[in-house]
């Protein structure tokens, strides 16, 4: 039986370094300030539950790379078909599960790479990868509920490559320009914001997001708070 209030699955996991609790833990107050009962688990193995997932109106995953079984990936792409709602930023959503092909048919686009800083400024560490570059809203996504009324914006941080479809609504892109260290010749443009539909369900993945202090920049954080109340059963069924 269904409960009488939205209810959100949190998912977390996976390679440490993105820090799945403690940037989950950024928007479970959001969730529940808007009546959302929250559940959390750190397995994949509730996407194997039919009974919990037919209960769940959206499902919040940050789940960097590891891996999930063919049932545990069917049945979450079972319960987006069926209406559940599923969002996620960065490696969390965008890098997930890379052996599972269903699981990038599902989400529509694939982490291929964030370019590094020239070879002289390079440290070892995740810094070496932090590029400032801009997020450029859509024509789509200055319409779109999930970004509309967001001007473009900068971030100093992991700018993510991807290989993608067309079957996703790109809200908003980011532009890797040509540089002298890198191997491209032309600038090269990914989403960084897109939604998706699947079946009754909705998909929104937020790109950006390596770390707490870039989901707390204000307009990520708007944009992944808004793409969870876009994405859920609640505002799909409507």
């Amino acid at each position: 039986m269904r409960t009488t209030h939205p209810t959100a699955l949190v998912v977390r996991g996976g390679w440490e370094g993105h820090r799945p609790i403690e940037t989950t833990d950024v928007f479970i107050p959001f969730l529940k300030s808007n009546g959302y009962t929250v559940r959390v688990s750190e397995s994949t193995d509730v996407y194997a539950d039919p009974d919990l997932m037919a209960d769940t109106d959206l499902i919040v995953q940050c789940v960097t790379m590891s891996e999930a079984t063919a049932e545990q990936v069917s049945g979450l792409a079972s319960a987006v078909a069926a209406g559940t709602g599923f969002t996620g930023w960065h490696g969390g959503a965008a890098d997930s599960f890379r052996a599972s092909a269903d699981y990038l048919h599902l989400v529509g686009g694939q982490f291929a790479a964030h370019p590094a800083k020239e070879p002289a400024l390079r440290r070892g560490t995740a810094a070496d990868s932090f590029l400032p570059h801009t997020v450029q809203i859509t024509p789509l996504g200055r319409e779109h509920p999930v970004t509309a009324g967001i001007e473009d914006f900068t971030l100093d941080t992991e700018q993510y490559w991807v290989l993608h479809d067309d079957l996703i609504d790109v809200l908003a892109t980011t532009t890797h320009p040509v540089r002298p260290w890198h191997p491209w010749q032309r600038p090269v443009t990914s989403p960084a914001v897109w939604a998706r539909h699947w079946g009754a369900g909705r998909i929104l993945i937020t790109t950006p997001g390596h770390d707490v202090s870039v989901l707390q920049n204000p307009n990520v954080t708007t944009i992944v708070r808004r793409g969870m109340l876009w994405a859920s059963r609640t505002a799909s069924a409507s």
